[in-house]
């Protein structure tokens, strides 16, 4: 199994460069690099930009509006991408409901949709988590109930991320109550402007609105808005979850890290010596980079599986519960890295036009919000608790 990239991959990183270097915003770069707020603005901005390249919608099918890409290609242009600070793809819309709608959706559906999600016309948040059923998922409560041609829907998803910001919401609902667990579920597409819907935001442990709760209280559903077969959604949450576990493994953005550290650790003191040259904070530096190399190895093994064919079952649990783990010792150390000094921080310090004095360093505003922050890596996507029982399953057969 080759896992070394070939001339033409290798020219293909050099045109991602190219592109990366003439065409991402400065001051979007800026905020990345810095962990400074990012609007929505700046997230479609950056949107239209790949959509004009026709780089925005790698994995789908080309008559859709995707590449030709494979594995490869959208590994190097994700790690390339981290290195140069361009922001992360909202990946809702593009990389969770659109596949979904693609592989199961009704022709009437992907015309509709998927050219509203390519122009950025649709904001898409996800509806799966609830009080109660988080990892548990199959144990959901939000009930539709078929009146006619529409469901009537009611109850709450909690934890949505960017909701606030979006226009559609893809949920899954019980719409047959006496079935067990993932039985009885279904996929519907819920316009955000319909009546019934309410937006709560949930402000986290840095002062940031980034999830929130949604209430539906008696919120009509066109009946044309069911993914795929009635009772049967489980079958659509289940292919929506491996391409969002495989992603989280975040390789690209844990290098681009991993930099920033060893920046950070170069800038500190301790007894007068740079902290990167101290011995035992060294050592926890190279530890982190060690498992990074690892997990960049299995993932080459998967990407270069999967373009002879292959398609990432279990795998993809390994890779979001190391990825994650890697990716907060990594927040960890950049924490420590700064100190106290991590702690506070002004909220205007955030925000890319402040020019006033910094309450500590350059470097230390956005440091414990971020270690907070990344505590989540190890929740969403499937609790890594849960990862690691699908692999005792279904690789070592336990």
């Amino acid at each position: 199994m080759d896992i070394h990239y070939t001339p033409e991959e290798l020219a293909f990183r050099d045109e991602v460069r190219e592109f990366l270097k003439n065409e991402l915003p400065e001051d979007i770069a800026a905020k990345v690099k810095t962990g400074k707020n990012m609007s929505k603005a700046d997230h479609e901005r950056w949107q239209k930009i790949l959509s004009k390249r026709g780089w925005y919608a790698p994995g789908w099918p080309v008559e859709f509006g995707g590449t030709t890409w494979g594995p490869v290609e959208k590994h190097i242009f994700d790690e390339e991408s981290a290195a140069y600070g361009a922001p992360r793809t909202v990946p809702f819309g593009v990389n969770m409901v659109a596949p979904v709608i693609i592989k199961f959706g009704t022709e009437e559906q992907k015309q509709h949709y998927l050219p509203r999600i390519l122009s950025g016309e649709d904001w898409w948040c996800q509806g799966y988590s609830e009080p109660g059923a988080g990892s548990d998922l199959a144990s959901l409560k939000t009930r539709a109930v078929r009146e006619g041609d529409h469901y009537i829907v009611n109850g709450q998803k909690t934890w949505t991320t960017l909701g606030q910001h979006a226009n559609w919401i893809f949920c899954l609902v019980r719409t047959d109550p006496e079935a067990q667990q993932q039985r009885g579920i279904s996929f519907l597409l819920i316009d955000m402007a319909t009546p019934g819907i309410t937006v709560r935001p949930i402000i986290t442990l840095d002062g940031d609105h980034e999830v929130n709760e949604v209430f539906f209280d008696d919120v009509k559903v066109p009946v044309e808005n069911l993914v795929g077969e009635e009772n049967k959604g489980w079958t659509c949450a289940k292919y929506l979850l491996t391409h969002e576990r495989t992603g989280l493994a975040g390789i690209g953005a844990s290098k681009a890290a991993l930099t920033h550290l060893k920046k950070v650790a170069t800038q500190q003191h301790k007894n007068g010596k740079p902290l990167i040259d101290d011995a035992v904070f060294r050592a926890q530096v190279a530890q982190v980079e060690i498992e990074l190399m690892a997990a960049e190895m299995s993932t080459l093994r998967i990407i270069a599986a999967a373009k002879e064919g292959g398609v990432p079952g279990a795998e993809s649990s390994i890779l979001k519960v190391k990825g994650t783990e890697i990716r907060q010792a990594i927040t960890n150390l950049l924490r420590k890295a700064i100190g106290p000094y991590a702690l506070p921080f002004l909220p205007e310090e955030l925000e890319y036009d402040f020019d006033g004095d910094m309450l500590n360093s350059e470097s230390s505003p956005a440091l414990a919000g971020d270690y907070f922050n990344m505590r989540k890596l190890s929740i969403f996507g499937g609790s890594n608790e849960i990862q690691k029982n699908i692999v005792s399953k279904m690789i070592l057969e336990l």
